[in-house]
């Protein structure tokens, strides 16, 4: 069973004061081969060190320089500590990435100056497959299922009925050159992946940068992210299905540059009966010449909503987003009929108050169909641009990820 009490755990190992030593882990659960220092039950990573396979036993990563070799999966009832100022350099030439198991835990804070990063050596878009957590929150698969199984490669089943189910606390980490397909070679892998996770974790300040796929992607749950920063990814920069309601998100920043389609798509797996997410201060900004991964698509809208997705946003700045050739671009993009009659109709989708500039087809919403009367809006002055405290953790190679929003 999962362990819910991390701040004790942490205290804990804290207090023993634990020295370095070299920790191996092996891939088998049963028989993890984790070195420990004498007298406690956790591993420690001194500065240097792999880490690689799967994780059974509490592991406590000191600051330093490290590599993330493998699928490595923190299981059992564990707990992965990581120090601020911890930087992992990926293994590329497999298939790598992080994933939290529904017993396990991620205890991993940074800080504005001292980060921790994942990253590679090759600065490739989709080297490893980026960081996944499953918990036991409740979601709404497709035709109201409670369960679902995972499209990241791993075939796992997800989905709980614990709404305040604890994953962890992720701040200050920046994930770059994500959204490699694990398994089958074609499963989806964002850069962060939340399945089924509950409202009792805490992401902050995170940072999406160059993944081949979504930025941010929720397959239900309750959990909400705050200070959440999106950059240069292929896909969506924000996207959510399976119902996921987190209650508390503010301050999402998404710069879509090159490559990119949806600022943000949502949707609920056709579920009319849902609870729509509540997020505040949301900036997406599209550079001139992001086209989308397909030519000639229509996913060049700032926020899409289809299959009953819903959405409560407020303070929501869009700018850049233009027509391409014969493909119309939206503040926000209505799919489907049946989102315009249960969720647009019925107020569970909300964007406002807004501002929409430098932009095709001002002051309307569009839709994929003919709408019953469709939706305008009328720019918002008083709206402005997300603020976000930068330093280390937005920078990426001497790049300030967040030059937009000044």
């Amino acid at each position: 069973m999962k362990k819910k009490f991390l701040p004790l755990a942490l205290a804990l190992v804290v207090g023993l004061g634990v020295t370095s030593c070299t920790v191996e882990i092996n891939d088998d659960i049963d028989n993890p081969t984790t070195v420990v220092p004498p007298g406690t039950t956790e591993g420690v990573l001194s500065g240097t060190g792999t880490l690689t396979g799967t994780i059974a036993k509490d592991l406590l990563i000191k600051k330093g320089n490290y590599t993330l070799d493998g699928l490595v999966k923190v299981t059992n009832g564990a707990t992965i500590t990581i120090e601020a100022g911890a930087v992992f350099n990926v293994v590329t030439n497999k298939t790598s990435a992080l994933i939290i198991l529904n017993d396990g835990l991620i205890n991993a804070q940074g800080t504005a100056s001292e980060p921790i990063v994942f990253t590679t050596s090759t600065k490739t878009p989709g080297d490893w497959g980026g960081i996944t957590i499953y918990g036991e929150a409740p979601i709404k698969a497709l035709n109201g299922n409670t369960t679902a199984i995972s499209e990241d490669g791993n075939a796992l089943s997800y989905g709980g009925n614990n709404p305040n189910d604890y994953s962890g606390i992720m701040k200050f980490i920046r994930v770059e050159y994500a959204g490699k397909k694990i398994g089958d070679g074609t499963s989806e892998t964002n850069t962060f992946t939340f399945y089924s996770v509950g409202a009792a974790t805490v992401l902050e300040n995170l940072v999406a940068y160059k993944g081949t796929d979504d930025g941010f992607e929720w397959f239900g749950g309750t959990v909400s992210g705050k200070n959440l920063v999106a950059y240069g990814n292929y896909d969506d920069s924000f996207d959510w299905q399976d119902a996921w309601s987190g209650q508390t998100n503010s301050n999402w920043f998404a710069y879509q540059v090159g490559t990119g389609n949806f600022g943000m798509e949502i949707e609920a797996s056709s579920n009319a009966d849902n609870t729509p997410p509540k997020v505040s201060n949301i900036t997406l900004i599209r550079a001139a010449g992001t086209n989308p991964e397909t030519a000639n698509s229509p996913e060049i809208t700032a926020i899409q909503f289809k299959k009953q997705g819903t959405g409560l946003f407020s303070n929501v700045y869009i700018s850049g987003y233009k027509n391409i050739g014969s493909q119309k671009a939206y503040s926000v993009l209505i799919q489907d009929i049946a989102t315009e009659t249960s969720q647009v109709n019925t107020g569970k989708i909300k964007v406002e108050p807004m501002t929409y500039l430098d932009s095709d087809n001002l002051g309307v919403w569009g839709y994929a169909y003919t709408p019953n009367g469709g939706k305008t809006f009328t720019n918002t002055a008083t709206v402005t641009k997300v603020a976000m405290t930068g330093g280390a953790w937005t920078t990426v190679d001497g790049v300030d990820l967040l030059a937009a929003l000044k």
